[in-house]
């Protein structure tokens, strides 16, 4: 059984959240950590919003990053 998005984004969002801090301790993961920021206010804005297409970008995006 495949995950739908509605349980996919939820999930990569927490994920990279939890990443956030390792971001945060090194000085030159600053921009990297505000650019997270964004992409997780990105795809919780269009999870509000029921845009699936953003939903879909924002899920995408938020697989970009890595620990």
């Amino acid at each position: 059984m495949s995950e739908s998005l509605a349980e996919a984004l939820p999930r990569e969002i927490e994920r990279v959240q939890e990443l956030l801090p390792l971001y945060d301790a090194i000085p030159t993961g600053i921009f990297a950590a505000t650019m997270m920021r964004e992409s997780i206010k990105t795809a919780q804005d269009a999870m509000v919003a029921g845009d699936v297409v953003q939903m879909i970008r924002s899920y995408e995006d938020l697989q970009g990053y890595k620990a």
